[in-house]
């Protein structure tokens, strides 16, 4: 993350993880089930990536810097980061900056512009990481409106645990037209 008192890059390493659930304990609130309904959004893989980044990047306290934005253009250049968008029409309504490491879905940031976007593109992502089987979506910290979609923390070994066995699977990501596929780690 970019560390505002100097400028440069630091790395951190949590104690816990959040993770958005793959399996029925994934729940979906009734306010978004009516956004589902409506069929006003579609999404796509990696379509916009710049977009999805500068999105992500333009708040006033954000932890991506210009240094960390570079990063994650030659990560996506090397077919490691990716980024999901949430189209209504021909405008970008919303996008998440993602990680993909074997059957591992890392989201690292998200965007939006329209409201509800954010939920549909949650609610389709976790249909299509499980359809596609990924074993593990992180979303890194928890919060209100995350935990009414089920996400929860575990320990770092749990989750160390958890990466390890997704690392190796190499998996690839079905969403509607778009595909990506995410190469397993074998490194320690």
């Amino acid at each position: 993350m970019a560390n505002p008192t100097h400028g440069g890059l630091d790395l951190w390493r949590s104690q816990s993880r959040a993770l958005i659930p793959l399996d029925q304990n994934f729940r979906v609130p009734r306010s978004v089930r009516r956004s589902l309904g409506r069929g006003a959004f579609q999404l796509s893989l990696n379509r916009s990536f710049d977009a999805v980044l500068r999105g992500c990047a333009e708040r006033p306290d954000t932890w991506i810097s210009g240094e960390l934005a570079r990063i994650y253009r030659q990560l996506h250049r090397a077919g490691w980061a990716h980024s999901v968008e949430v189209w209504e029409g021909e405008e970008l309504a919303a996008g998440l900056l993602a990680i993909g490491i074997g059957s591992c879905w890392i989201g690292e940031s998200m965007m939006h512009h329209r409201d509800h976007a954010g939920n549909v593109m949650l609610v389709r992502l976790v249909e299509a990481l499980r359809d596609s089987g990924y074993s593990l979506f992180d979303v890194q910290l928890s919060n209100q409106h995350l935990e009414r979609f089920g996400c929860r923390e575990i320990g770092d070994p749990a989750y160390t645990a958890l990466l390890r066995q997704a690392r190796s699977r190499p998996t690839t990501l079905r969403l509607g037209e778009s595909t990506v596929r995410c190469e397993g780690w074998m490194r320690e």
